[in-house]
């Protein structure tokens, strides 16, 4: 029996739980939140599906009862306040620190072998908060943000090629930021052509910059922080780590040396499955590469400086 928790019944959290459910990749799913009833609605509206849907997953709802989360194989922390039009994802550092890291505490004292999944904002710095604040090993946390960028990167090559999203690959690295993270337009392929082939220099500098910009864009637009992508991504990490599939997924990770980086969870190429993080995968950047990766690491390292513990 598999069993996933998400903390955090909003919008994100609750995405991530059905999408979890209807993909059926955990046999049950734990929504826990603070706010009484929020929880324990939803999830009784996404079983009300199941002989719709023809779903097996159970999903269950709670009000601050760690105690049902208990055996957790997975833990995905999306608590915090959302993204308002014009914030930053850093300006959230103050309030959700406390909040993660409360989390963090509670869930490891009733899955203390759990791999735990980050996604509350700033992402990579309240993924290096849970590795200061739980003591686990590198390998058993996970932030979400590169899956999430690579996918509206994926999105916006779509576009430009006018070509199926399923038949477009391409991955983001560096911070989860507005500023700080690095599409690779170098990577990138349409049924293994690579796009720098197919598309002018200008519209893969545009895409680029649309992608770095996702996050904001739909802020703008929604009044709050996005959640069908952001859920479904969070949903992907899950699956890759609970059927142990070997999944290559950008993920912020501690990295230790790699990429000429220490004491820092940053976006980089990893192999998801069983326990986590298998494997950081180290790219041959060209030199434009490593020193967008070095102002990246160095943004997110000063956010970090701004933990209030």
């Amino acid at each position: 029996m598999s069993k996933v928790t998400v903390v955090g019944a909003g919008n994100v959290g609750a995405t991530a739980a059905n999408v979890m459910a209807l993909r059926e990749i955990a046999d049950e799913v734990v929504m826990i939140d603070i706010k009484e009833g929020v929880s324990e609605g939803k999830a009784m509206d996404m079983m009300q599906t199941a002989n719709l849907l023809d779903m097996n997953t159970r999903i269950k709802g709670v009000t601050n009862d760690y105690e049902a989360t208990k055996d957790s194989d997975v833990v995905v922390i999306t608590s915090g306040i959302p993204r308002k039009p014009g914030m930053t994802r850093e300006e959230l550092i103050g309030v959700n620190a406390g909040i993660v890291k409360q989390v963090t505490e509670s869930v490891l004292a009733h899955s203390p072998n759990a791999v735990i999944v980050c996604v509350s904002n700033p992402m990579d710095t309240m993924t290096y908060l849970i590795h200061k604040v739980s003591g686990l090993p590198k390998n058993r946390i996970i932030g979400m943000g590169g899956a999430l960028d690579s996918s509206r990167f994926k999105y916006y090559l779509s576009k430009a090629l006018n070509a199926n999203p399923n038949e477009v690959e391409g991955f983001v690295i560096g911070g989860h930021g507005d500023t700080t993270m690095i599409p690779l337009k170098r990577f990138a392929t349409l049924r293994g052509v690579p796009v720098s082939t197919l598309l002018p220099a200008e519209t893969l500098d545009k895409v680029a910059a649309d992608t770095m910009v996702g996050g904001a864009t739909l802020t703008k637009l929604l009044g709050t922080s996005a959640w069908y992508a952001p859920g479904a991504a969070t949903a992907e990490v899950v699956e890759a780590v609970i059927h142990d599939q070997d999944a290559i997924i950008p993920c912020s990770a501690l990295l230790e040396g790699e990429y000429g980086e220490s004491d820092l969870c940053i976006g980089v190429p990893c192999v998801l499955g069983k326990g986590g993080i298998k494997k950081i995968i180290e790219l041959d950047l060209t030199a434009e590469e490593k020193e967008l990766f070095k102002k990246s690491a160095e943004a997110v390292h000063k956010t970090n400086a701004a933990l209030p513990c």
